[in-house]
């Protein structure tokens, strides 16, 4: 007699055995954490823009002496409710401690590369394409980078908008206060390091495409 179960089970066991084990969270957190941190770095030394937390983050930091690294911890903390409260302990726990290293990374990069020349287009690329890997490798990992991509990635999780499209929506509003500190090529090169990223995490973040989770 045929077991009609053990298709289920099978299928249990494959879904099980796709999740993903405590070391590869732990070391794509840290890879995650240290290519926004260098995207952020690279950003920061062009006098560029990114968005959300991070772009208000660097936009305090352009026009105060306190640094990227403050703000953005700072600012980080009353998402962390939102969090708590919508994608539970573990995530908030994951991205707690990826906006940690990514305050601290940029206070350090500078004794570890000095980058004597930065066209600023090339900046944009560089750093847009380096916060969007970040990225994908958190959320595919169960974390965020906090403030706007926790709501973000909430929003995806629950089939309403793509975490990409989310970002590039408030990414605009970012960039039109960037309008008032930075100077208009600035602004332009800034667009285009935003466009590049939120394009990146909209193509290779979709429901359903990614399942290791």
């Amino acid at each position: 007699m045929t077991d009609l179960s053990a298709p289920l089970n099978l299928k249990d066991e494959e879904k099980e055995s796709m999740k993903h084990k405590w070391y590869e969270d732990v070391f794509a957190i840290l890879l995650g954490s240290v290519f926004i941190g260098m995207g952020v770095a690279v950003f920061s030394d062009a006098m560029l823009l990114t968005g959300g937390v991070a772009g208000m983050s660097l936009i305090l930091s352009y026009v105060t002496p306190l640094t990227f690294g403050m703000f953005f911890f700072l600012l980080n903390l009353p998402f962390y409710i939102l969090a708590i409260m919508r994608m539970g302990w573990e995530f908030t726990l994951k991205t707690v401690v990826a906006v940690t290293l990514v305050s601290l990374f940029p206070m350090f990069v500078g004794d570890w590369i000095e980058i004597h020349t930065l066209n600023p287009l090339f900046a944009a690329f560089l750093g847009g394409a380096l916060i969007g890997m970040g990225m994908i490798a958190l959320f595919r990992h169960g974390a965020g980078i906090g403030g706007v991509s926790i709501l973000a990635h909430f929003l995806q999780e629950k089939g309403i908008m793509r975490a990409g499209w989310v970002l590039l929506t408030i990414d605009a509003f970012i960039l039109f206060a960037a309008f008032f500190v930075l100077p208009f090529s600035n602004l332009i090169y800034s667009v285009v390091g935003a466009l590049v990223l939120n394009v990146m995490v909209g193509i290779n973040h979709r429901p359903g495409r990614y399942s290791g989770s």
